[in-house]
């Protein structure tokens, strides 16, 4: 019996298997709608046999976005092409999922192809917004400090993305508190300088992350799942740390969080992180000692590893990312490396053996 392909329940949802289509930004939207790539893109996925497809990064404000292709639920009128999605996503036998971000001050940039440079209000840039004034990389315009009330519109806005999303069909929705973005930036004191209730002890650093997370939880059903990624280290020394992620985790159990997706990185340019095959597992490994569900991701990259950390309790689910861009069927796969008999799409069946 391959662990990989053992089923898991959480809350009232269950996953057929513990493999999970990562958030990748496609950017790829017009004003935040999605369209038919979203569709192909997230469809394929769940064709392809992950237990829950998580859609990328979805920003809950136009100023929230990394550029200004990102998706969105910012409004009403979101809901519709989204809607499409999940019901084909479920339509597979996946679970449909949902990343809900604020870039802050990694925000207004062009796409990574057309080199992911800093855009001016000029070029279709906008203000940028963080806990601090202080801009994310060389080049970059000084960020906006959010003051008290902004931080409670921000709240209000992942509340109502919240909202939305559930309107949309999702059954899981992850709060995105990694890779530098605002939330992440609260949380560093390497971003976070404020001297108020929200800077300083780490207490306070946390506070936002708190209080979206309570936001969140009040209007997203008791029935379905929430998670929160965080990045478990800034791997810069004086920045956020393994046991500062481990702290975290065990109060935002407290809060009604049911699974830390656990990444690393992006709150600082040029940081040196060891990557290879499985280099972030450590991460979620750790959390679990709070004894709260745990997700592993980066360069998850063979049926193998991914067995490996599932059987040894290293985490409960795998997320990944670039591997399914390769083979979108790496499910279908890795079932049949592991001998783990597995259904595939009907119009599929001929293909199986």
């Amino acid at each position: 019996m391959s662990s990989l392909f053992t089923p898991l329940k959480i809350r009232d949802v269950e996953l057929k298997n513990r493999i999970v289509v990562s958030p990748m930004c496609q950017y790829s939207s017009e004003d935040g709608f999605a369209n038919d790539w979203h569709l192909v893109h997230l469809g394929s996925r769940a064709v392809g046999g992950a237990g829950l497809v998580i859609a990328e990064a979805t920003a809950i404000s136009p100023e929230g976005r990394i550029t200004p292709k990102d998706l969105g639920l910012w409004k009403d009128e979101h809901i519709a092409t989204l809607k499409r999605i999940t019901g084909f996503i479920h339509s597979q036998g996946s679970v449909a999922g949902v990343q809900l971000a604020h870039a802050g001050r990694k925000a207004s940039t062009s796409e990574p192809w057309t080199g992911g440079r800093f855009l001016l209000p000029e070029e279709g840039g906008w203000q940028t917004l963080a806990p601090s004034a202080i801009p994310f990389a060389e080049g970059n315009s000084l960020p906006h400090a959010l003051s008290t009330e902004e931080i409670e519109a921000v709240i209000i806005d992942f509340q109502s993305a919240a909202k939305r999303a559930l309107e949309a069909g999702f059954e899981v929705v992850e709060i995105h508190a990694a890779h530098g973005y605002l939330l992440h930036q609260f949380l560093s004191p390497l971003s976070n300088l404020r001297t108020d209730s929200y800077g300083g002890a780490f207490d306070n650093r946390i506070r936002l992350l708190l209080e979206v997370t309570e936001a969140v939880r009040r209007v997203w059903p008791e029935e379905f799942p929430l998670f929160v990624r965080v990045s478990g280290t800034d791997w810069v020394e004086g920045g956020w740390s393994k046991q500062d992620t481990v702290k975290l985790a065990a109060v935002l159990k407290d809060k009604g969080v049911d699974l830390i997706d656990c990444s690393t990185g992006g709150n600082v340019p040029n940081a040196k992180i060891p990557v290879g095959p499985g280099y972030q597992v450590e991460f979620a490994e750790a959390v679990k000692q709070t004894n709260i569900l745990t997700g592993a991701v980066g360069m998850i990259n063979s049926a193998d590893l991914a067995e490996e950390i599932i059987a040894t309790g290293k985490a409960d689910v795998v997320l990944l990312a670039r591997e399914l861009l390769r083979d979108p069927y790496f499910p279908l796969h890795a079932a049949k490396k592991l001998g783990a008999e597995v259904d595939w799409p009907v119009q599929y069946q001929r293909a199986k053996r």
